[in-house]
């Protein structure tokens, strides 16, 4: 396919390894009785298959129609059921309880601002059985503030019909805010290139605003984590993963 979108380039170029590390801290922190799960801005489904190839009941909600509709391809090609809702994660009215919620990939950190980010918890917090898991991970401070501004990746394929240029920014207007300029160039069959691109804004918040956001939504017994749960938490850690027990 010549003319892709930039869904599904982002879908082709990410890194298969996180989805597996995801996988791993998923299910290292599910009870045995953990029957559904919920995974928020899933995408284009690819934690969802993993997770449902281990016998996991699986919704994936995403506020992007074209990302589910990539997440509905990877679930055939994987053999496996997925419901796909198409759903702002500030509001799941309509939806079921889940014995687990998940929502990786710094998704909650493309909010407006911590309003929205206590009122997606409050969500989640309303559609989990007694007892369910809800587990998340965001990107510090740190990330936004030190890691980021200036930041620059470059990926070219091995035959030059692909370019991936990632650059971010320090956003002035924003605490702890962050541009990203994602661009794609596609090589026709002319010699021309196809250019997608997107703009992305983040943001992130102290460790204590997060977890005050959980406590008031009734989250009491939260542990957060760095490197998929296996280190703790330092000054320089770039993302934070949250285990949260309702």
């Amino acid at each position: 396919m010549i003319y892709q979108s930039f869904a599904q380039l982002y879908d082709e170029l990410f890194d298969d390894q996180l989805y597996q590390q995801w996988r791993d801290y998923t299910i290292n922190r599910l009870p045995s009785t953990c029957q559904t799960v919920l995974d928020l801005a899933g995408g284009a489904g690819r934690l969802a298959c993993l997770l449902a190839a281990t016998g996991l009941n699986l919704t994936v909600a995403d506020f992007s129609p074209e990302m589910l509709s990539l997440a509905s391809r990877h679930a055939a090609e994987a053999g496996v059921a997925l419901q796909l809702v198409e759903a702002d994660m500030r509001d799941l009215s309509g939806f079921p309880l889940y014995d687990a919620v998940t929502c990786y990939a710094d998704s909650l950190c493309y909010l407006d601002d911590l309003t929205a980010v206590r009122a997606t918890f409050q969500q989640v917090y309303e559609h989990l059985n007694a007892g369910g898991r809800f587990l998340f991970d965001v990107i510090s401070p740190y990330q936004t503030d030190v890691v980021y501004p200036g930041y620059m990746y470059n990926y070219e394929d091995e035959n030059q019909q692909r370019t991936f240029v990632w650059r971010s920014f320090a956003d002035d207007d924003v605490d702890h805010g962050v541009i990203h300029d994602l661009t794609f160039f596609t090589r026709l069959p002319d010699g021309n290139y196809q250019r997608v691109g997107e703009t992305h804004f983040e943001r992130s918040y102290p460790l204590a605003e997060l977890q005050t956001a959980l406590q008031t939504v009734g989250f009491n017994r939260v542990t957060v984590t760095a490197d998929f749960g296996r280190q703790p938490v330092a000054p320089t850690t770039t993302r934070w993963f949250f285990e949260c027990q309702k």
